[in-house]
């Protein structure tokens, strides 16, 4: 990734895509730099849960047009784990609780992986953005 805060951005272009060969998103434009909050809304049906698996390449969803960039990176160049190691997370509406295992401590082994691409800006142990100082390893 790049290290240009200019280059810190998600940016969807035209995107098009489509599910067991019927046409789903219809030339999807969006940009989400660090730090900003966006919400993907619309009735049931209109493409929300789409784009979300098209971007983290979930089997049987297919990229008809556009582009999605990470950083600068062609992210649908890349396969499902390196989109996630890049900091993409898909999380699930309804997850499956795991008796024992906490949020804190699911969050607490994840860090690591997800600073790892984000470094040198990172401080040991804690996500590198002001905006996320309360998940941080108990030192």
């Amino acid at each position: 990734m790049t290290g240009s805060e200019e280059d810190r951005v998600l940016r969807i272009e035209g995107l098009t895509a489509s599910v067991g060969g019927i046409d789903i998103l219809h030339g999807i434009d969006l940009e989400i730099r660090p730090g900003e909050v966006h919400a993907v809304m619309g009735p049931n049906g209109s493409g929300k849960s789409t784009l979300a698996h098209v971007l983290m390449d979930r089997h049987g969803y297919e990229v008809t047009g556009g582009s999605v960039t990470l950083d600068g990176v062609d992210l649908l160049s890349l396969p499902t784990w390196e989109r996630a190691r890049a900091g993409l997370f898909l999380a699930l509406q309804h997850p499956t609780e795991v008796p024992g295992v906490s949020l804190e401590s699911v969050v607490a082994e994840a860090a690591p992986s997800w600073l790892n691409a984000w470094r040198p800006r990172a401080t040991p142990g804690c996500l590198p953005r002001p905006e996320y100082r309360l998940v941080c390893r108990p030192g």
